[in-house]
């Protein structure tokens, strides 16, 4: 049986014509050959698995190559090209710096470089993962390196750029290898597949292209381990199946699912999901990657952007475009904001859970959540079960009720209660209500700019016992757009203070408040900062104005100063 040579040697590019994905590099080594423009030091960085000692081998192979093409490709005839061919050349001199790192490595290195080449005009020397060297060899080797013997060439390679010596970086020309994208991946794998005789399909090879992560020498290492557990007939299925990766079935069915507001079908998937073996975060970045590829898909001009094979680029198209834009952006911030919680989340089965079902809920939200700690109802206590939303017949919808208003005395004498009992603080008066919505329909008409802007004063009346928060619904600008059948209501704060506080405890009520008001659930609201030139309002900072500013706003707090015979300094 013939001797088994793996894709990655055996297909190793020999020539810059062959050189994958770095053209640039290689266009600018033949120019340097062409001209007579040799530096005697080169440092090649990048990732593992993009070329950069196949680069240098084959530029030292050039380099002392006697019948050149006119084109800067070695010709493979000639002694030089023969040597290095048959592993015997003397010109070309490789080092493995994590194993030769010391100081008598480097000075074994500076008394070879004395020695002129015996055939060829050039002496190479490439040392590969240089930034293996100890501090003590790379000051040995500094001298060396900046005044060489005139047919000494030094090639240098490393992943990690940054633990190269400024005074290395100095003396040498620097050359960044890029990571090689998927579709030249995926071309030079179907060459290989054709070479070797192997049936695979598109699909197939764009998962094993996304896997190498951008490193040439992996894919083919992963070609081979597929081609050994499939044989020379690879399927699909069998490529998730032998490499552990998600379906983007899951990710389609997903978000399906989250559209028709399916919460028990996502919570299903993700469990089926763990039940084969799984990440669970692997499971919410693919998840995350989808939904950036739907955005991207709902732009024709964007297509650069999908590293897919045709047939799916296709399929994203399709269901992107049922997804409102709002859906995915608030979708993609949902699962970006689940992966970071992760790790530090006691619970992570259930901090994805979670964020499932709130995607779930996002193209049927809730006008607005119940206060947080409320006692279960008793309908909840005798084992209710939650169902998925459903969508009603047009003719049995629900015209909006408006919230029932309470007597003018009840809300004041709630408050008189509160104070008798356990008093009064300014800090009670600015916390943030926590006031239940009526909930809204979804299929409601979309109200107009006119609509949202009138109705906008009611929000703040929502909120009277509030001073602070009213005044600053009251004072805020408005900026109205419209996409895909839904308003965006955009108000503006003072700072980003104020926003994150808004955003982060106040934005979910407010919008469902407003939804009621409006009787339309197709509206979504925003918050910004005012740009700086905007006029600003009066800052107070004294307590005893804060205090007396307070007073003016809240009668209830006025009289309750006069009746306690406070003195407000």
């Amino acid at each position: 049986m013939a001797q088994y040579i793996v894709s990655a040697r055996k297909y190793r590019p020999d020539s810059f014509g062959t050189l994958i994905g770095q053209d640039n590099i290689a266009q600018t080594l033949k120019n340097s050959i062409l001209r007579g423009q040799l530096a005697h030091a080169y440092l090649f960085c990048g990732p593992r698995g993009v070329g950069k000692t196949t680069t240098a081998r084959i530029f030292a192979k050039m380099i002392n190559c006697s019948n050149p093409s006119e084109d800067m490709e070695p010709c493979g005839q000639c002694e030089s090209c023969l040597s290095f061919a048959e592993g015997r050349s003397y010109c070309i001199h490789e080092l493995d710096a994590a194993s030769n790192n010391g100081v008598e490595d480097i000075k074994t290195l500076m008394d070879q470089v004395r020695i002129p080449p015996q055939v060829g005009k050039y002496s190479v020397y490439i040392i590969d993962e240089v930034h293996m060297l100890s501090q003590s060899a790379f000051n040995a080797f500094l001298k060396t390196l900046e005044e060489p013997p005139a047919h000494a060439i030094f090639i240098l390679a490393t992943t990690e750029k940054h633990k190269i010596l400024p005074t290395i970086l100095s003396r040498c020309q620097t050359y960044d290898f890029n990571r090689i994208t998927v579709d030249n991946i995926v071309k030079n794998l179907r060459m290989v597949a054709s070479s070797e005789g192997v049936a695979i399909d598109d699909e197939s090879l764009h998962v094993i292209a996304h896997k190498a992560d951008g490193a040439m020498r992996d894919a083919l290492t992963i070609f081979d381990q597929t081609v050994a557990f499939c044989g020379t007939d690879v399927k699909y299925q069998d490529v998730l199946r032998n490499l552990n990766v998600l379906d983007y079935e899951y990710s389609f069915s997903l978000v399906d699912a989250f559209l028709q507001g399916d919460y028990p079908k996502a919570l299903l998937t993700f469990d089926e999901v763990l039940t084969k073996g799984f990440n669970a975060l692997h499971f919410v970045a693919a998840l995350s990657s989808h939904l950036r590829d739907l955005i991207v898909s709902r732009s024709g001009g964007l297509d650069a952007l999908l590293e897919l094979p045709d047939s799916l680029k296709k399929r994203y198209k399709e269901q992107a475009d049922r997804c409102p834009l709002p859906f995915l952006y608030e979708g993609l911030a949902i699962t970006t904001q689940c992966e970071s919680g992760y790790r530090a989340s006691v619970n992570p089965r259930l901090h994805i859970e979670f964020a499932l079902m709130r995607l779930s809920f996002i193209m049927n939200k809730p006008a607005a959540a119940a206060p947080v700690g409320n006692a279960p109802t008793a309908q909840q206590n005798t084992g209710e079960k939650l169902r998925s939303p459903e969508p009603s017949r047009p003719a049995e919808q629900p015209k909006p009720v408006p919230p029932a208003e309470q007597p003018s005395d009840a809300q004041p004498r709630e408050r008189r209660t509160r104070g008798a009992r356990g008093g009064m603080s300014l800090k009670s008066v600015m916390e943030e209500p926590q006031v239940a919505a009526a909930a809204v329909p979804a299929e409601a008409e979309v109200p107009s700019d006119e609509v949202l802007r009138s109705k906008w004063p009611d929000l703040a009346k929502k909120y009277g016992d509030k001073p602070r928060l009213a005044s600053m619904l009251t004072t805020t600008t408005l900026d109205i757009t419209e996409d895909d059948g839904f308003k965006t209501v955009t108000f503006r704060v003072v700072n980003d203070a104020q926003k994150d506080w808004v955003e982060s405890k106040l934005l979910h009520e407010l919008e469902g408040n407003f939804r009621s008001i409006i009787g339309s659930g197709k509206v979504y609201l925003r918050v910004a900062v005012m740009p700086d030139d905007a006029p600003q309002q009066k800052k107070i900072y004294m307590p005893s104005d804060q205090a007396k500013e307070l007073m003016s706003q809240n009668d209830e707090v006025k009289n309750l100063v006069k009746d306690l015979e406070l003195d407000i300094k």
